[in-house]
């Protein structure tokens, strides 16, 4: 089998690699920078491994059509041209998609989603991201999923936090990604005990959103991914939430008695992007 290139090009990092699936995957990993530094550094990679095709799964917003990043917050990237940057550098031919696109078919491929057709791969970390399948194919469409900024309830009483998105304050990004959790409570989710309130509250702003993409979308699965769900007793807090929140709507046992089965951690872990 031939090798394959692949990019995550991530807000903090950039992941290149190369390889025919993950048994045999020669990485390198880099800050992400300014453009330029960084494509030279792609560049570089590439020049010590050759390949004819590289897949790239990038941070966003994205123009798919044209290849470019659009309105993200770190400015040096907005409108770059990150899948002509590529072949450019590295005369491979190019193919784009969203980070979580990318793991999502990783995930499809290799791990937690495979014989699966219609399912959901979210990552909660510094930002909140989702993708996935719908009838076998990548979720597209005017754009792509944008899911970590739907809007969801929030008890003002109870939680006054006014959100860390710097475009909708108090969607779900900025309520319970890892940048909100770190200026709700002063410190990474990381410092927080594993009995903190912090916990209870984030499992139930996650569930908030799986209850909405469970009777949206109908998935088969959902994947939850990322350095927040890497918190121990997080994933099982935001399954009761979920079967409480459904409250017996969902009449199948995948919801009702099969939940630790039915919303998972990647089985590709931190290397389903790559």
């Amino acid at each position: 089998m031939t090798p394959l290139g692949g990019i995550e090009a991530g807000g903090t990092k950039f992941i290149c690699g190369v390889g025919t699936g993950p048994g045999d995957l020669k990485t390198a990993e880099f800050p992400t920078t300014t453009p330029e530094e960084t494509m030279e550094r792609v560049a570089a990679f590439f020049g010590q491994h050759p390949v004819s095709r590289i897949g790239v799964g990038s941070f966003g917003p994205l123009d798919l059509k044209r290849g470019c990043i659009t309105t993200t917050p770190k400015i040096p990237w907005r409108d770059f041209d990150l899948k002509g940057a590529v072949e450019r550098r590295t005369g491979a031919t190019v193919a784009i998609d969203t980070d979580v696109n990318a793991a999502a078919l990783g995930e499809s491929r290799w791990g937690a989603a495979q014989g699966l057709d219609t399912f959901i791969y979210l990552t909660i970390g510094t930002g909140i991201g989702g993708g996935g399948m719908a009838n076998g194919r990548l979720m597209h469409g005017l754009l792509h999923p944008e899911m970590g900024h739907i809007r969801i309830p929030q008890d003002l009483a109870s939680d006054p936090f006014p959100g860390a998105c710097p475009s909708h304050g108090n969607c779900l990004e900025g309520l319970a990604s890892g940048s909100a959790i770190a200026a709700r409570w002063g410190v990474k989710g990381g410092e927080l005990p594993a009995d903190h309130l912090a916990w209870d509250l984030e499992a139930r702003y996650l569930a908030l959103g799986v209850a909405t993409w469970i009777c949206t979308l109908s998935p088969q699965r959902i994947i939850l991914g990322g350095g927040v769900m890497k918190q121990p007793g997080l994933l099982p807090k935001v399954c009761a939430q979920v079967q409480a929140l459904l409250n017996g709507y969902v009449q199948m046992p995948e919801i009702l008695t099969g939940i630790e089965d039915y919303l998972v951690a990647p089985g590709l872990g931190d290397r389903a992007g790559i």
